[in-house]
């Protein structure tokens, strides 16, 4: 009784003591409501990725509106819509996510058919949904409904993907009819993001290995059939096996990045004063911003750039951990989930940007140019924090219980 009254007073103090020994959880460096580290992190990487598309986009936009500071100002506005989106689901208890995960999941549908038949098109892609003066990417909204369905999903049918084979099936019929339609749009790029989700998610819990590995050679048997019998797509793939065979043509592009890299060597050649910007290097801005970062920033800019990446998605899959061990599935799932997104879509953006994987249009997460995606990777932070948050009150509340107690 004695021991808790005093762990109880240097808690009300703010002084460093264990959890660990006596709830079984992890060790903080400090008596905190949410992960300070974490949001600190995000904030970082939105406040880097701001000035990097004013870096570069400013020549491009000049260009295009005669207007360099266009797409400055159109960045700002959706980092100020980040704002909105945070203190609103910060808001939002956990629970209310995985209540309405069903619903939310058929409401997504619902706007991937919608922006086949009214959706604007970009480029020779339908993927954008306008809502006044809102235009939204839907395929981003689906990647993070999609594991807010995964996760709720995961808790409610647990027994019966591991008894069963209707139990795995049925989430796989989701991501299929979820791919089919994405695919119309069409975005690979989106549907291979899904799968590694799927497949993480469903190792994670505890799904059969037949199961799993034949999922897996499922979905490559697919991906090279859908490159196969798309010409733009082979393209891609084969310009980037060797994309000096036609600098000019399919290979353009990644020849161009991989100038930038060069340039940069070690230090690079300072903020603002890249080359590649300067009309050579399309979307410069947006998926080959990594590019630009190389070149302006080089080497040791690199680095530091993907050491928070990592450390915003480790800093998720810990969290899941803490969940699980914690028994909330649905957090734990969610974190997980987030986790894994981070991380492959910030190395699908850098392999293509470096030549090591085909071009698939994802964004570097926090850091390109892009609303839909700032919006749906805020919400998706938030929410974690907001679990974080909800995790760390109820051992505060378990502390207090056994001090009184």
């Amino acid at each position: 009784m004695a021991k808790a009254e005093q762990q109880l007073s240097l808690f009300k103090r703010g002084l460093n003591w264990s959890w660990l020994t006596l709830l079984g959880e992890e060790k903080p460096t400090e008596v905190q409501l949410y992960d300070r580290s974490l949001l600190v992190a995000v904030i970082g990487l939105m406040g880097f990725g701001f000035v990097m598309v004013m870096s570069a986009s400013m020549p491009e936009a000049a260009k295009l509106t005669g207007n360099p500071y266009h797409f400055v100002i159109r960045h700002l506005l959706y980092l100020l819509g980040c704002v909105v989106i945070a203190a609103f689901v910060l808001r939002i208890e956990v629970k209310y996510w995985e209540r309405y995960s069903l619903q939310l999941m058929f409401a997504v549908l619902l706007m991937l058919i919608a922006v086949l038949f009214v959706g604007t098109t970009v480029n020779g892609a339908r993927r954008w949904l306008s809502i006044g003066p809102l235009r939204i990417q839907v395929a981003e909204v689906a990647k993070f409904i999609f594991i807010v369905f995964m996760a709720g999903y995961l808790v409610r049918r647990h027994d019966e993907l591991l008894d069963n084979n209707k139990g795995f099936l049925k989430p796989i019929g989701v991501y299929c009819l979820f791919a089919v339609l994405i695919l119309f749009q069409p975005d690979l790029g989106t549907v291979v993001v899904l799968f590694v989700c799927t497949v993480s998610l469903l190792f994670l819990a505890g799904a059969k290995l037949l199961h799993f590995f034949a999922l897996i050679m499922l979905g490559v048997i697919t991906f090279v059939l859908l490159v196969l019998f798309e010409p733009y797509r082979l393209r891609r793939v084969t310009s980037f096996m060797d994309p000096w065979e036609d600098p000019f043509g399919s290979g353009y592009q990644l020849t161009q990045s991989l100038m930038a890299y060069g340039r940069g060597d070690w230090f690079g050649q300072g903020l603002g004063n890249s080359i590649q910007k300067l009309a050579y290097l399309p979307e410069a801005h947006t998926d080959f911003i990594f590019a630009i970062i190389g070149e302006e920033l080089g080497f040791v800019g690199i680095v530091l750039v993907l050491s928070v990446l990592c450390f915003v998605a480790l800093r998720a899959i810990r969290l899941g951990n803490f969940c699980l061990n914690s028994q909330r599935p649905f957090e734990g799932y969610v974190a997980y989930g987030v986790g894994v997104w981070i991380c492959f879509q910030a190395v699908v953006n850098v392999g293509a940007s470096i030549g090591m994987l085909p071009t698939k249009g994802l964004t570097l997460p926090f850091v390109s140019y892009g609303g839909s995606s700032l919006w749906v990777m805020t919400t998706a932070i938030m929410l974690l924090i907001r679990i974080d948050y909800e995790r760390r009150l109820r051992l505060i509340q378990a502390i207090q219980g056994r001090a009184t107690s």
